[in-house]
């Protein structure tokens, strides 16, 4: 494959694996120019590779990639930027805040804020699910974790999020970067947007300051602990730093796998009235987090979503010491992309992977396949944080939205692109009706 190709190739971050895949294999070296100008960056794309790259907790991979060196100097460290040593007591403080059994307290908000989204959709008769469903998990994660009511700012918010995130992408692909004190229209356009997304945060951690019973309990939680390495408390820039990974992480992920869920059932009512009526059955009473273990297919169709559009389409280290990926040697210092949509694609792994099929994820078929060939949420020790909550989120989401209203999608297609993690790449149209019963016939 021609460098151009090649460079081209990267920058498209779900197809693009794919691509070098079938040009060069399960794990392929790729050379953007001279080491001493571009590291060298092999790009894996089988369930072993990801294993072997994700899996380990001995230092082989770590958080190095440019990517990361790059977001660290822009945003500041955070949990999901930082490095392993520093990253382990971090997660130990802030874990507790996410699991299983705690997350469960937020099922209540998430239910309510669904439905009385799709009911606000239902009277306004046709929407951008894309937008709705960015405005939805923003409320979602405002009222959970910043103890603000963030729905009114998702349209502002947004692309302030993604522009600066893109920044830092583009950054990371330049084989030579300008050093960071030269003014460009770039810069300029990063830290504006920014400057944006850092007053809201700074206004929730005012208010959650203000008034200490406040539902802000991620912010509540750096208020109340100390860094395990400095042995301080946490000061307001660097809880910000924090926020600002739980921000983007939080609201553009579970934003696209509804939006994509809510399309890919729009275009089959078959799949959709099965959702309702499962929801349905549970009679009129808002949704809560004893229920989600009634909703099994919607939890299918969710797992579905995720893995036909998941959120993190790449996962990327580098490796810190000559190391083997799936009986290939990558040398020391090399950076190391995990194709996740490429994975969650491979027609040897999934059969008919273009068809949207729920059923893959039943029991009976679920049984006995590679843990390493699905990663929605990443794998190993450094898996996302927030997978519970999205998961409870998603699916009470869902169940709450199509007990409401029917959706009807109005494109063939769900538009992606991929400025850091996965996201529509423009509108998704779709018609909204009120149910004229509760219970789905």
């Amino acid at each position: 494959m021609p460098l151009i190709a090649r460079v081209k190739a990267l920058r498209r971050l779900h197809t693009g694996p794919e691509e070098i895949r079938d040009a060069g294999g399960p794990v392929t070296l790729v050379r953007l120019g001279p080491r001493r100008l571009a590291a060298p960056m092999a790009v894996v794309t089988s369930p072993q590779g990801a294993h072997n790259v994700l899996g380990g907790s001995d230092g082989s991979f770590d958080k190095e990639m440019i990517t990361f060196v790059e977001a660290r100097k822009w945003f500041g460290d955070n949990l999901f930027n930082i490095t392993h040593e520093p990253w382990l007591s971090r997660r130990r403080t802030m874990q507790p805040l996410f699991t299983k059994k705690h997350v469960a307290i937020y099922a209540d908000r998430m239910a309510d804020i669904a439905q009385t989204s799709a009911a606000t959709w239902a009277k306004a008769g046709s929407i951008d699910l894309d937008k709705e469903t960015r405005r939805l998990t923003m409320r979602v994660l405002g009222q959970s974790l910043f103890g603000l009511d963030l729905g009114a700012q998702a349209e502002a918010l947004g692309p302030p999020l993604n522009r600066a995130v893109q920044f830092v992408t583009d950054r990371s692909l330049q084989p030579v970067r300008a050093p960071s004190w030269l003014p460009t229209f770039a810069r300029h356009r990063f830290r504006t947007a920014k400057d944006v997304v850092d007053r809201t945060i700074d206004d929730a951690i005012t208010a959650a300051q203000d008034d200490p019973g406040r539902n802000a309990e991620l912010i509540r939680l750096f208020f109340e602990t100390t860094d395990s390495v400095t042995g301080k408390r946490f000061t307001d820039r660097a809880i910000r730093q924090e926020l600002w990974a739980f921000l983007f992480a939080g609201h553009d992920t579970t934003a696209t796998t509804l939006a994509y869920s809510l399309w890919a059932l729009g275009r089959d009512g078959a799949i959709q009235e099965r959702v309702a009526a499962e929801s349905a059955a549970l009679g009129d009473r808002p949704l809560q987090v004893d229920d989600v273990a009634h909703l099994p297919y919607t939890v299918q169709v969710i797992h579905e979503a995720l893995r036909m559009c998941p959120p993190a389409a790449v996962l990327a280290r580098m490796a810190m010491r000559d190391v083997v990926v799936d009986g290939y040697r990558i040398p020391a210092g090399t950076n190391v992309v995990v194709g996740v949509y490429a994975l969650h694609h491979d027609p040897t792994l999934w059969g008919d992977p273009g068809r949207f099929d729920p059923e893959r994820f039943s029991p009976d078929r679920s049984a006995g396949r590679n843990r390493w060939q699905y990663l929605p949420f990443g794998g190993g020790p450094r898996t996302c944080i927030g997978d519970h909550f999205a998961m409870l989120e998603a699916t009470l989401a869902l169940a709450s939205i199509l007990r409401t209203v029917q959706t009807e999608s109005l494109s063939v297609d769900f538009p992606l692109v991929t400025p850091f993690t996965m996201v529509a790449g423009g509108p998704v149209p779709a018609r909204i009706r009120a149910r004229t019963s509760a219970t789905p016939t």
